[in-house]
């Protein structure tokens, strides 16, 4: 049974936080190689700190990629184009293992029969979460629904060149007061905004800013908003000069509540950024998130989460669970059989699904990099094809 009464606080950070900067290399990475290659085998992860980025990567492709460029156009794109951390002078360092080719052409999953498709394994073993409920339009949590706005609307205040002396790096914080098991008030927001060295502005003068370009704008078509009792923090530790790699480290996959569902439920057990398709620990936790989010657009629950457990050499999940936390319509067995029933959770089948070998080739600018920040599940401005609630007929 969920709780009745509680508060919960769920955070995000901006694209220039280290974390997410480093996501977002990996991600890169893997669109690059899909675009040559939809078959490339791709596993890249990345660390940063002061000068130095570090890319660990290994690949069986036949896709030719500048992987140093490529980190420093991300680097560029972000923000980072002067100052102690630059895409200019960043020292890139890499440890590349180019595994034996594969040999081509390989199968296409879009052109597999049904023995086709039983014949793919997991290569790896997991377990993954999804989970959705009815609390946001994008029947997300509500926490991290409102910090991934913040952060939006904080990086964005950057962009348009609204707050121009802010530098990349950020970080938000939203707690929601819970009434029998409702969001009922916004108890708290936390914003933590860097600025470059070069433009400070005074903590009066980055307030006012900050709430009226960034907290009245994200909050202007939300249901609940901030009210007088409302704590609003802005930089509480003290100001932030410059920020990111410069001030503190990064790492892929250092994030993964706020690429979910932010602690609200259970996530995944593995980072999702900086695997290829092939891996089930990454797009295994896209299917939980399109079964679960299925079942609460169809009304059988108010909240469910999705349990898939994958084995190495085993084709489909050796266990599906669900659970409804008490506010399913009908038995949480019932709604885990007919979850079964209509959703194909083989490795190849949720590759075929979602066309996640071809997603790349689809969106300007490639297609996981954008899942790598503001949250790789509960988008509404990508059109991702596990967003979609196009089987809730079927579940009813």
């Amino acid at each position: 049974m969920m709780k009745k009464d509680f508060m919960f606080t769920s955070e995000s950070v901006t694209d220039g936080h280290p974390d997410k900067l480093c996501d977002q290399v990996s991600d890169a990475l893997i669109d690059r190689f899909l675009q040559q290659d939809p078959f490339s085998r791709v596993v890249a992860e990345c660390a940063v700190s002061k000068g130095i980025l570090f890319i660990a990567a290994r690949f069986a492709s036949q896709a030719s990629v500048d992987i140093p460029d490529v980190a420093r156009q991300v680097i560029g794109q972000i923000g980072y184009e002067h100052g102690a951390f630059n895409a200019k002078d960043c020292t890139v360092m890499t440890s590349l293992m180019e595994l034996p080719a594969l040999s081509y052409p390989q199968p296409d999953e879009r052109q597999m029969g049904e023995e086709e498709l039983e014949a793919i394994a997991a290569r790896n073993q997991a377990n993954v979460f999804g989970f959705a409920c009815n609390q946001s339009a994008a029947m997300m949590p509500l926490p991290i629904w409102l910090s991934h706005k913040l952060a939006r609307r904080l990086a964005a205040a950057r962009f348009q060149k609204q707050l121009p002396y802010l530098a990349p790096d950020g970080k938000t914080q939203v707690g929601v007061e819970y009434r029998d098991g409702r969001p009922h008030r916004i108890h708290s927001i936390t914003l933590v905004a860097s600025q470059w060295s070069t433009a400070p502005r005074g903590h009066d003068k980055l307030r006012d800013d900050l709430h009226e370009h960034v907290i009245e704008p994200a909050f202007l078509a939300e249901e609940l908003r901030p009210d007088a009792r409302t704590h609003v923090f802005i930089n509480p530790d003290g100001p932030v000069v410059n920020g990111g790699p410069s001030l503190h480290s990064g790492m892929t996959g250092r994030k993964n509540a706020v690429d979910t569902y932010g602690e609200y439920s259970r996530h995944s057990e593995s980072a999702l950024s900086g695997k290829d398709p092939s891996r089930i620990d990454r797009v295994g936790a896209y299917a939980a998130r399109y079964a679960a989010k299925n079942v609460v657009a169809a009304g059988l629950a108010q909240a469910c989460e999705v349990h898939l457990a994958y084995s190495i050499g085993i084709t489909r999940p050796v266990s599906v669970q669900v659970d409804s936390f008490g506010t399913g319509s009908i038995p949480d067995a019932e709604i885990a059989d007919r979850v079964h029933a209509h959703f194909d959770f083989r490795p190849a089948g949720i590759v075929r699904a979602f066309n996640l070998r071809y997603q790349p080739q689809l969106f300007r600018g490639g297609f996981y990099r954008r899942l790598s920040v503001y949250g790789q599940v509960g988008r509404m401005d990508v059109g991702l094809p596990w967003e979609a609630t196009d089987k809730a007929g079927l579940l009813r």
